[in-house]
């Protein structure tokens, strides 16, 4: 099978993914074998490309939004069928004993894996998924659709619960990629005022179209508090900006899995009961609730489809900003 994997990190202008041929997997106990037909293109990709995560094991194949069928069962699988299409997310697999585990924080797990970096991904034409950790994947979306759903809508997703965001409060977004254009039509739907502070026009342009009030850029004043944002671009210098846009006990998520320094915060941004906290991964619950939430809407995945020998190109145009939604890979 075709597959563009990765033996060394390096920077992305020197296209480290190389297009080679593996052998076809084969399922073992009480796993899928899925036939992959789209894999998202997610900042994380980037992330472990460029080295900037600890990476347990090379060479690898990454990719973590994968949406296929399933064309292989292993022994004692019985949850899906061959020929039903599922998703596959960065949550590869959890221990399922330690205590963030037995309470409900699998994302948390001590001994969590993740597809991409664990686990071959879906830069590839199969890959194989725990039974346990694939889901169904509405009919309201093609496959292409339902890619960026599996890790930038599911983590946007917990990034906006966790936020506490109410309808009719006012929502601000930092950065307007994958995750944000989802988030904002959830909170859309819920009602939020959403403003939207991201440097690039196109971007503006976007989330104007997806309903959102406002759209400029961080340094520029939105004329309003906000009661909850999200920072999903990976840089620490927005933090103390979107925290003098927060109102009085206001929260800000950060929603990224890698993000520059934080610089030194005066503690008058925290005071009046502001909280800043981060999100880390997801659980299948959550992925659970966001693809119900999303068919429900229906969300409108903006996506620009590359084929998978473009993998490098798209990891390029994801750095400099210029995939305007998300990216999707169709093999």
């Amino acid at each position: 099978m075709k597959a563009m994997t990765l033996f060394r990190p390096a920077r992305v202008k020197r296209a480290p993914l190389k297009l080679i041929d593996m052998k076809r997997p084969d399922p073992g106990p009480g796993q899928l074998r899925i036939k992959v037909s789209a894999c998202g293109v997610c900042h994380t990709d980037l992330h472990i490309v460029e080295g900037d995560l600890d990476l347990p094991r090379l060479p690898t194949v990454p990719g973590h939004e994968i949406v296929g069928v399933v064309d292989a069962v292993g022994e004692g699988a019985t949850r899906f069928q061959p020929g039903v299409r599922v998703g596959i997310p960065w949550l590869h697999r959890t221990c399922g004993e330690c205590h963030y585990c037995a309470a409900d924080k699998e994302n948390l797990c001590n001994r969590i894996e993740f597809t991409g970096v664990h686990a071959d991904g879906g830069f590839a034409e199969w890959t194989l998924v725990d039974e346990g950790f694939a889901y169904e994947i509405p009919e309201a979306f093609s496959d292409l659709e339902a890619a960026p759903l599996l890790c930038a809508g599911v983590v946007g997703y917990r990034a906006l619960v966790r936020s506490g965001i109410k309808p009719g409060e006012r929502l601000g977004l930092y950065g307007f990629g994958a995750s944000a254009h989802l988030v904002l039509q959830i909170a859309r739907s819920w009602d939020c005022e959403v403003f939207v502070f991201t440097r690039k026009e196109r971007h503006r342009a976007l989330a104007r179209s997806l309903g959102a009030a406002w759209a400029r850029g961080a340094d520029d004043d939105p004329g309003a508090l906000m009661d909850a944002s999200i920072i999903f671009a990976p840089s620490g210098p927005l933090v103390p900006k979107a925290l003098a846009r927060l109102d009085h006990g206001g929260t800000l998520v950060l929603g990224g899995i890698h993000m520059s320094g934080v610089p030194a915060l005066p503690y008058e941004l925290l005071w009046h009961e502001r909280t800043l906290l981060s999100v880390a991964n997801s659980t299948r619950h959550d992925v659970i609730d966001l693809l119900q939430v999303a068919a429900e809407i229906p969300i409108k995945s903006s996506i620009e489809v590359y084929s998978l020998e473009e993998s490098n190109e798209v990891l390029n145009k994801l750095k400099a900003g210029e995939v305007n939604g998300a990216a999707v890979l169709r093999l």
